[in-house]
């Protein structure tokens, strides 16, 4: 379990672009955009999601060791490293486009599971909700830090803010009960088998009409974002600030 060198290396990168952010707010007294300050809010957004990606799949994996499922450690999932858990195509570089153009982030990486190896259904049902639980607990540790340090720089306060937004929608889009996502591998344990096997010929495809109604149907899409922000609010976050670090981040289109 322990960390990777290049679970580290993302880290470092991510930190120093927070440091950045916090020395050079993107926007200067005239509201004129900062290149270096925006440099920072954007890659510290790009770092910390990759984070989140690889501690969203480290608790799948955690999860399922713990439950029974030992080949885990062979396969080299408890280490960290993102690259374990992800084509570099479909992982990586296909969500980063979708989250730079749209702003919603996919689920972008995977671990293999042997579900047989697994105790029992609740145990399988916990290695699914691990992944989403992570992103919430650590969009709320997120929103906790911005509310509780008054004197946060501009440039980290919004880039934590939408970084801590981005953790909240990728909870409410992968709790869905859709086939292939992990709010449906919570409760198919618990399904009949002609359910079951329903929903194993939907997996490959559901999640794909899923995103394409988000894209396409401003309704569906505005839904998302309304339950996402509700929760966000909650658990203490700032639209204003996740609003303002979006337009930050999007630099191509906020000028």
């Amino acid at each position: 379990m322990r960390p990777s060198p290049v679970f580290l290396g993302i880290l470092a990168v991510t930190i120093a672009a927070g440091i950045l952010a916090a020395v050079r707010d993107p926007f200067d007294a005239e509201n004129v955009r900062d290149p270096i300050g925006t440099i920072g809010v954007f890659v510290l957004v790009i770092g910390g999601w990759i984070l989140s990606l690889t501690l969203h799949e480290f608790g799948h994996a955690l999860v399922a060791f713990k439950g029974g499922d030992y080949s885990i450690a062979h396969k080299g999932y408890l280490t960290m490293d993102v690259r374990k858990y992800t084509d570099p195509v479909l992982s990586i570089i296909l969500p980063l486009i979708f989250l730079a153009i749209g702003g919603i982030p996919l689920p972008g990486g995977a671990v293999w599971i042997n579900h047989a190896a697994l105790r029992n259904r609740a145990t399988a049902s916990w290695v699914s909700l691990a992944g989403p639980l992570s992103n919430l607990v650590i969009g709320v540790v997120l929103c906790l830090v911005v509310a509780l340090v008054p004197t946060l720089p501009v440039g980290l306060l919004v880039g934590l803010s939408y970084l801590a937004l981005l953790q909240i929608v990728t909870f409410v889009l992968n709790i869905l009960p859709v086939p292939g996502l992990d709010g449906y591998g919570a409760i198919e344990p618990y399904l009949p088998p002609n359910a079951r096997e329903m929903g194993a010929k939907a997996r490959p495809w559901a999640p794909l009409v899923l995103f394409a109604l988000l894209f396409a149907v401003p309704q569906v899409n505005n839904l998302l974002w309304k339950a996402s922000f509700a929760l966000f609010d909650g658990v203490g976050g700032s639209s204003l600030a996740a609003l303002t670090g979006l337009q930050t981040f999007m630099f191509w289109k906020y000028n």
